[in-house]
């Protein structure tokens, strides 16, 4: 840490000042909060980027879609849009954002997969538009103070959990470590070669800041890599290139596979241009490299029109990821099933008892 990001310590306790604040005016029911007739589970962190919350969000569908109708909601980050929008066919990560476009393009018409600024609002247009729908799976959610959630998952990274983390502009906190006490259920994601002796340590940071909350662990599975727009094998030299929060994740797992030849890093949600491509051609062209390796969230801004048209000029591939439960994932998995189904009766019932009254 430098000596001159002391200097940012002011804003932070300002920062501080004004989130408690907005919270405090949640919490007294100034600032109005609304519920609806559905699930809805919200899956967000305290961090800054990269804490695996699309992934976790990609779990519960799996999880949930066989049994119930789900939709998820988010801001749609990155998009060059704005409003309230249902991802149809005719849409791209331009149109709805990368992580959207991401979950319609895997999982398609088995979820509605909606953005939205507003989440007050495009919850009730939801419901509305899809009457079927039974579940909202809110992505990044955990800020959005404006609608209740039935259930809260906070995730947080294992490499920097946010009770070790310090508010912005100093840290990389969007609110104070107290505000995951309104979470229901805590997952530490992209553990890497776990100990009990980790396990029971985070256990109890997490128990002495936010009290006796299930706890649970996960791990990032890299699937085989994918070809984008082509059926070559990949090489075993390869360039990287990724605009996620944590680049350097990205790269260990990759180099653990690979030989890593060059990495070309952009920010989080990046909107790549066609000449970056033709710059990362030509890098790959001077390493001899015949494959270039991106993420699946990278993927699916590739893919769209015109930038397809320079990426299919090479042998272009993506590493597609899975969480998985290191250990009681079944657990987990119970928790959120008897909830869905506890509440669903609740909302059965109340329906049934405004007709009757009617």
């Amino acid at each position: 840490m430098t000596f001159f990001k002391y200097f940012l310590l002011p804003f932070s306790w300002l920062y501080d000042l004004v989130t408690r604040l907005r919270n405090y005016l949640y919490d007294i029911g100034h600032k109005k909060s609304f519920q609806f007739d559905s699930v809805v589970i919200s899956v967000g962190n305290l961090n800054v980027g990269g804490s695996g919350k699309t992934p976790m969000i990609e779990y519960l569908i799996n999880l949930l879609s066989s049994q119930y109708k789900v939709a998820t909601l988010s801001r749609g980050y990155g998009r060059k849009t704005r409003g309230f929008h249902i991802a149809t066919e005719e849409d791209n990560a331009r149109t709805i954002g990368d992580e959207p476009y991401q979950l319609f393009r895997k999982f398609g018409n088995k979820i509605i997969v909606a953005v939205g600024e507003e989440r007050a609002l495009a919850i009730p247009t939801i419901l509305n538009e899809h009457p079927e729908v039974q579940i909202i799976l809110m992505d990044d959610a955990f800020q959005h103070r404006t609608v209740v959630p039935q259930f809260s998952i906070l995730v947080t990274d294992y490499a920097k959990p946010f009770y070790k983390d310090f508010l912005l502009p100093f840290g990389r906190l969007r609110e104070a470590r107290r505000g995951a006490a309104r979470a229901n259920l805590i997952v530490v994601s992209k553990c890497i070669e776990l100990s009990s002796k980790d396990e029971d340590q985070i256990r109890s940071s997490l128990n002495q800041l936010v009290g006796p909350k299930p706890v649970f662990f996960t791990e990032t599975k890299f699937q085989v890599p994918t070809p984008i727009a082509h059926t070559n094998s990949i090489s075993s030299d390869v360039v990287l290139v990724s605009a996620i929060a944590k680049n350097a994740s990205f790269e260990h797992e990759a180099s653990k596979l690979f030989q890593v030849k060059q990495h070309f890093r952009f920010p989080d949600h990046h909107a790549y241009s066609a000449e970056e491509i033709e710059t990362i051609h030509s890098a790959a062209d001077a390493h001899q490299v015949t494959s270039i390796l991106t993420t699946e969230k990278d993927m699916v801004k590739l893919i769209a029109k015109p930038l397809f048209d320079s990426v299919k000029k090479k042998n272009w591939f993506y590493l597609p990821i899975r969480t998985s439960f290191i250990k009681n994932g079944s657990e987990f998995d119970a928790i959120v099933r008897h909830l869905v189904i506890d509440k669903l009766k609740e909302l059965t019932g109340a329906t049934e008892n405004a007709k009757t009254l009617s």
